[in-house]
């Protein structure tokens, strides 16, 4: 049987191309023989399951422990009826160890015990009656919440002194969040804000992308099953649209060799994976999903509508700057800032934050087009000004960021313009002070730059030709579009203030400024 990339759940090595496991967890192993408790949390479809998985089944067939992976989620639907849930959860275990530990490793019967009590009874009964030390990874802890979570972690925590022959030697939390973010309704917060009562943690870790070698090494599989070669700037272009984010190369290449390049005798190329790159856009699959819904959370949109708006992050509480971090919607460059995640991400964070704009747009007659269906900037310009002044103001309303709300206007705009056949490129961080647009269609480029004249700034037009300049000379340009939205008090309605002017850069390109 061929194995394939893999999309969905955890990775069997006999059906999916897969990395070693533990090269990407070097410290648990350590933890594990130091008899810690710790906490793993990383965002979704990183392999978190898969990695600690294997690394059980690893460390049970070297002799040493009976490990196991067991899940918290099936205890998520009673948040406060502890009991309930411990039923729930203890019965799935045992069937989980049915099918990952052998026959003499399997545990005893779970004592009965009063609700509140049976998860604690049972991981007693399971540490003394197993022949080895008894290693515990408690996958989807933080898909619990409020009394079934605090029962959950306080049992643990009263059985913890008597590891590691009368409770588990080792045992880790597994999920999206790390222990402070996990989520009880008290005290005014939906969240615990602290370690208690997990202050027994040694150690918070993380799972980390893949390297740009990595996903070589993933993609070469590919190429020893099969004979289909991932050239090596396809390799370089899939790291850099999604930073090695696994389900995202995962997914990048299950389009590319399953939808997109059947024929094995046909290499990948960079112009294929910007291919499957918009297919994997425009399905948001679950994954993409699952990060979406998060962009409406009040603590999400702290973060991140000041990178669209390219200013200073205002005064955020660092736990929510986590928060973002562990969602795996940002990260932090080298350089020390936060930046989106990666350019995957980028793109669908504003196409998804525009949709209500865009089903909101009216009609519009493609003007724009030549009679060979090539992009005519001037044209553009023309629908852009006339869009802009009739339909501006009412469009605003519709944005779900209100600090980019003309931005996403102009994105849905020149969304409905590209609409398949073309591509827009957007560049946004913190205290950048714009938004840079590259719209290429039919062979054609234009580069654009969005800015904000607000109250008590100066008039931005000279930073922003400075600014344009710059970019246009990345992409090798001679013209392009300001577009500089005056949103100071006291300004008269978008149909009468929208007017254009021509400018010179620096450099001497030629600009078309749009005073919106």
């Amino acid at each position: 049987m061929p194995r394939w990339f893999n999309t969905a759940g955890p990775c069997n090595p006999a059906d999916h191309y897969m990395l070693p496991a533990e090269e990407r967890l070097p410290a648990v192993r350590d933890l594990v023989d130091r008899k810690a408790y710790f906490v793993l949390h990383a965002p979704r479809q990183i392999g978190k399951t898969t990695s600690l998985r294997t690394l059980a089944r690893d460390l049970t067939a070297e002799g040493r422990y009976v490990a196991v992976l067991v899940s918290a989620e099936v205890g998520a639907p009673f948040p406060d009826d502890p009991g309930a849930a411990e039923l729930a959860m203890l019965a799935e275990w045992r069937g989980t160890a049915g099918s990952q530990l052998p026959a003499d490793l399997q545990p005893p019967p779970f004592p009965d015990a009063p609700p509140g009590q049976r998860v604690g009874a049972a991981l007693r009964a399971w540490a003394r009656a197993a022949p080895r030390p008894l290693v515990v990874f408690l996958d989807e802890a933080d898909a619990l919440r409020d009394a079934t979570l605090v029962s959950l972690l306080r049992q643990i925590r009263s059985g913890y002194p008597d590891r590691p022959r009368d409770f588990p030697h080792a045992l880790a939390l597994v999920g999206l969040r790390d222990v402070r973010d996990y989520k009880v309704a008290s005290g005014g917060s939906d969240r615990l804000g602290t370690s208690s009562p997990f202050n027994i943690k040694v150690e918070s870790l993380t799972l980390r992308n893949f390297t740009r070698d990595e996903v070589a090494a993933l993609y070469a599989q590919h190429t020893a099953d099969t004979g289909q070669v991932f050239r090596p700037d396809a390799v370089d272009r899939a790291f850099e649209l999604t930073q090695g984010q696994p389900w995202l190369v995962n997914a990048l290449a299950r389009q590319l060799v399953e939808v997109l390049v059947k024929d094995r005798a046909q290499p990948i190329t960079p112009a294929d994976v910007d291919r499957a790159k918009e297919i994997l856009i425009e399905r948001q699959d679950t994954h993409l999903d699952s990060l979406v819904d998060r962009l409406r959370e009040p603590r999400t949109r702290a973060v991140i509508e000041p990178m669209l708006a390219g200013t200073a992050l205002p005064s955020v509480p660092p736990d929510d700057i986590r928060f973002a971090i562990d969602l795996g919607l940002v990260r932090m460059t080298a350089e020390g800032g936060l930046d989106i995640a990666n350019p995957i991400y980028r793109e669908i964070v504003v196409r998804e934050l525009a949709f209500p704009i865009r089903a909101s747009l009216p009609q519009i007659k493609a003007t724009w087009l030549t009679q060979d269906g090539r992009l005519d900037a001037d044209r553009l310009l023309d629908a852009f000004l006339s869009f802009w002044r009739q339909h501006g103001e009412p469009l605003l309303g519709a944005a779900p960021y209100h600090e980019i709300a003309p931005h996403l206007v102009v994105m849905a705009f020149l969304h409905r313009v590209v609409n398949g056949g073309g591509t827009i490129e957007r560049e946004y961080a913190i205290g950048r002070g714009r938004m840079d647009l590259c719209v290429r269609y039919a062979g054609e480029t234009l580069a654009i730059e969005l800015k904000v004249w607000r109250d008590g700034r100066p008039d931005p037009l000279g930073e922003g030709l400075a600014q344009l300049d710059e970019y246009m000379a990345g992409l090798g340009l001679l013209r392009g579009w300001l577009i500089l939205f005056d949103q100071r008090s006291g300004q008269p309605p978008i149909a009468e203030r929208t007017r254009r002017e021509l400018a010179l850069s620096p450099a001497g390109r030629e600009v078309v400024v749009i005073r919106a």
